[in-house]
């Protein structure tokens, strides 16, 4: 048995003035949506691990792993699309499990999402602290080691990092508008110097870097070759974060319907585009293993000498991932109210502040335990399970549009996935193709995961769930 729509319109009510809560504002755009998008996705796959991917896996032919992940985002982002405007509620996949399949799935992949969402938000957090700090070294500024890096990274703690997460949650406890707004200034100045940079580099390309495009495997799966490249494809694939973002935030969209597709193609198409000119540019400007530093696109403006332009470049990357740091914390707080709403989290995480219309308490809880990820975890790791857990709910939710086509047939369809069968058959199979070529630790990260989520569930979640499932 399993809660169908209409089901889910009953749950979103407990987000309605009358039931003594005032609900999340509905107060955003499509524009506003392509804007959270391309907040979302260009963030550290752009900035930060473009460079790790083609140092340790892909070499030049990162262009190609993103091409992959594009292709495989395309099939994923057209189920998202009908989801969304079929369901446009807080919550994403989240929501769309707990309609179609009930409450011990939907916590699972709630759970699951808290590596899609908090720990991208570490993640790029982390990203971020390597371009301050090489900023800061640029003007003779440097902090002391124990300060600079986690603990697997030569340091104490990672404070740079700690402190942009709690910028970003203070700002995240403001309206939503507010932070949108913020959100969309900074993402038109990030998109300039990441075009500045494609244009300058372009000009200074060294071809033969290129050559071998796709580099002899070095005798392990994964280490370049044809698998270095469908690893490096799946190690960025947390780039493309940005959809499950954008869904997320059509519960406060003015009309869902509409601008939910809108919002979710749009961002794929630009961040993609954008995605394979800067793998292209980075690996013709530095030799690809070369490139496993913090800050690879600084390292190769450094090589251009040109001083003024690498302190402009600096700041566009520093603008970038605050703007991926702010949307993934906003979506994990989204994620984290329609958890709490259905009764599977304490009360505190659904709590909106009347005044701002914002989960505040749930806010500032995701921000310390982010903060303290960002500040002790190294970011290699953390790139990998961000990966694992985005490509289990994406492959979900292709499975989802199939269910829904076949128990819920005549529900309106503002947006249809053309030949959905098709399209969903292969998203779900290139999610776990990318999934396969992740590390096996990567997998044991996951599997301890998801146990400590069932125990939360079984300690919690399952005696206060509300709603009992109806078929």
């Amino acid at each position: 048995m399993s809660l169908n729509i209409s089901d889910t319109a009953a749950i979103a009510g407990t987000e309605s003035p009358a039931s003594g809560n005032p609900g999340l504002a509905r107060s955003l755009t499509a524009p506003g949506l392509v804007a959270i998008g391309l907040g979302a996705t260009i963030g550290a796959g752009i900035f930060v691990l473009t460079g790790t991917a083609a140092a340790q896996y892909a070499g030049p032919a990162l262009s190609l792993s993103f091409v992959i992940g594009g292709i495989a985002c395309g099939f994923v982002g057209l189920c998202y699309a009908e989801l969304a405007a079929m369901i446009p509620e807080a919550g994403s996949t989240y929501t769309y499990t707990r309609a179609c399949l009930g409450v011990l799935p939907a916590w699972i992949i709630g759970w699951d999402l808290v590596l899609e969402f908090a720990m991208a938000a570490a993640t790029v957090a982390v990203g971020w602290s390597g371009y301050a700090q090489s900023l800061a070294a640029d003007f003779g500024l440097a902090l002391p080691a124990a300060l600079s890096g986690a603990p697997g990274d030569g340091g104490l703690v990672n404070l740079p990092a700690v402190i942009i997460v709690l910028v970003l949650t203070a700002l995240l406890t403001r309206k939503t508008r507010d932070a949108s707004l913020v959100n969309g200034l900074l993402v038109v100045a990030k998109i300039a110097i990441i075009l500045a940079f494609v244009g300058v580099g372009a000009l200074h390309l060294q071809p033969g870097l290129w050559h071998p495009f796709v580099p002899e495997n070095a005798g392990a799966f994964g280490a370049y070759g044809w698998s270095g490249v469908f690893r490096g494809a799946a190690v960025v694939f947390f780039a493309f974060i940005g959809f499950e973002t954008v869904a997320t935030a059509a519960g406060e969209c003015r009309a869902p319907q509409r601008d939910a597709p809108v919002g979710l193609i749009g961002s794929l198409a630009i961040s993609t585009i954008l995605y394979v000119a800067v793998a292209a540019v980075l690996t013709g400007l530095v030799p690809y293993r070369e490139l496993d530093v913090a800050d690879p696109i600084a390292k190769a403006i450094d090589r251009l000498a040109m001083p003024g332009l690498a302190i402009v470049i600096k700041i566009g990357a520093l603008i970038g991932l605050t703007t991926s740091t702010l949307t993934a914390l906003y979506g994990q707080g989204r994620i984290f109210f329609a958890m709490a709403r259905d009764g599977l989290l304490p009360p505190l995480f659904c709590r909106v502040d009347p005044a701002t219309r914002a989960p505040v308490a749930s806010q500032v809880v995701i921000g310390l335990f982010t903060a303290a990820l960002a500040g002790l975890v190294p970011i290699d790791i953390l790139g990998e399970l961000v990966s694992i857990g985005t490509l289990l709910a994406f492959s979900l939710v292709c499975a989802l549009v199939l269910i829904l086509r076949r128990t819920e047939p005549d529900r309106p369809r503002p947006f249809r996935v053309p030949a959905a069968p098709l399209m969903a058959g292969l998203g779900i199979l290139s999610c776990l193709v990318l999934m396969a070529s992740l590390p096996a630790d990567t997998w044991i990260r996951l599997a301890i995961w998801l146990v400590i989520g069932l125990a939360i569930y079984a300690g919690y979640g399952r005696r206060n769930a509300r709603l009992t499932r109806v078929g």
